[in-house]
This record gives C-alpha cells, sequence and structure tokens, in this order.
C-alpha cells in the first residue's frame, strides 16, 4: 500500500469542463461529489487526478483508481468516424488512456464507471455503440438530459461482480454508448434486459471491473467502491 495511515488512496480521474459558482465561469477541472462520498463511505481517502496532459505519475501516490463518467470516447482510437450523437473530450482521452494503460501495467486496482468501463475496454483494443437506441430500439439507458434511466443487470455466476454485488443489481444509468466488441482478456459479466453489456472484468489476481451504470449515485450502497478498497489493501 502507498498511504502511510490506515486507509488507502483512491485516485478518482476529473472531468474538465467549463463550470460555474459564485461569481466565476472558467474552465474546471472537477467531479460530482457523489464519486467523492462514495470513496469516504466504502473505506477510502478520495484523491482527484486532473485529466490534463498525459503525465501519469501521480498513480505512484494512489492505491487504486476508479475511472469516472464523462463524455464519449473519441471513436478515432477504434477505427471509427463518429456518430451525429458523439461528443468528444479529446484531452480527457490523451490523459485517461494513458493512466488506465499505466495502471493496468502497475496491477493497481481499477473501477470503471460508464465512460469508464469503455475507456477501459477501447484500451484493450475493443469498440463501442456509439448511439445505443441505434442498436436496440429504445432510449431508456439516457432517458433525457439529467434524468438517469433505472436498469435491472444479470451478473454472471461466479463473477468478481457477482460475488460483490449477488446475481442481481439495479443500478442508475446515463449513457447513450455501450460496449460492442470486447477488449482483449476482458470478460462480460453483466447484462441489461435488452442485450446491452453493463459489466466487465478482467479474469485473474487484479482488481479490474468495469460498470456500464452509475453506483455512486446510490450513496447507501457502496459495496463496489468498497470492494476496491478491500483489493488495494492487498
Amino acid at each position: 500500500m502507498v498511504s502511510s495511515g490506515s486507509k488507502p488512496i483512491i485516485g478518482l480521474s476529473t472531468y474538465v469542463e467549463q463550470a460555474r459558482w459564485g461569481v466565476w465561469d472558467t474552465p474546471a477541472a472537477l467531479l460530482p461529489r457523489s464519486y467523492v462520498d462514495a470513496v469516504v463511505n466504502g473505506g477510502g481517502i478520495p484523491v482527484l487526478l486532473p485529466s490534463v496532459g498525459e503525465d501519469t505519475s501521480a498513480l505512484s501516490a494512489v492505491d487504486a483508481l476508479v475511472i469516472t463518467g464523462g463524455a464519449d470516447v473519441d471513436p478515432a482510437r477504434y477505427g471509427r468516424n463518429a456518430h451525429e450523437k458523439t461528443v468528444t473530450r479529446p484531452e480527457r482521452d490523451g490523459f485517461e488512456f494513458a493512466l488506465t494503460r499505466e495502471a493496468l501495467d502497475r496491477g493497481l486496482p481499477i473501477l470503471g464507471v460508464c465512460r469508464g468501463i469503455q475507456v477501459l475496454n477501447v484500451a484493450l483494443g475493443g469498440t463501442l455503440i456509439q448511439h445505443l437506441p441505434d442498436a436496440v430500439g429504445h432510449a431508456d439507458h439516457q432517458p433525457g438530459p439529467a434524468s438517469y434511466g433505472h436498469n435491472r443487470i444479470t451478473l454472471a455466476e461466479g463473477s468478481r461482480a457477482a460475488e460483490i454485488l449477488g446475481a442481481e443489481a439495479k443500478g442508475h444509468c446515463y449513457h447513450h454508448q455501450a460496449i460492442d466488441a470486447l477488449g482483449t482478456g476482458l470478460r462480460a459479466v453483466g447484462w441489461a434486459a435488452d442485450g446491452t453489456v453493463e459489466a466487465v472484468e478482467l479474469p485473474g489476481e487484479r482488481f479490474v471491473l468495469g460498470v456500464q451504470w452509475h453506483p455512486e449515485q446510490d450513496i447507501e450502497d457502496v459495496r463496489l467502491f468498497a470492494a476496491l478498497v478491500e483489493a488495494s489493501c492487498r
């Protein structure tokens, strides 16, 4: 463990967006507080990793990594042209892809959330469905602006996800993209009723788990974050 205290340090990648607070309207590196609270309630110490540049040195100061939600991954990273509904943040891509690859090389525990599962998949050579309603015929995964959908996810027996959450999970979802072809080594372990891949993991001793829903939105259930914290103590 990197941390010298009793609690593991959990790094979280950030959004980089124009933001307003007080009298200010300016570019900011930021993150919804729900992620921070989920890490704290899961037993860790959250540290924000601003998604600028491609320097991954900060990984030497953390015990585990959360790749957080946000904008779409640039489809050029998986050899596709952009769909008209695709909205990207290339600077954030640069940082998070470098961060993910380095974390995998270091064997750090990783939890990918929403965009984070997609970053993990593409970093390992996978592809994405760029606009899910085109594939499944409905918009239930992203009902409207700032409005979460609610999915029931079936989890594969014997998977790490099922060990943590049981055979079924309920998730707040807000995404219009999803996994298409799986990245090298990844195993799909969770599905929505329409067949959308909702959870993946990298089998082995390392904790590498991605979920398409937003577990940080259910502050009463921080089992995924607690499992990440526990894995970082090994």
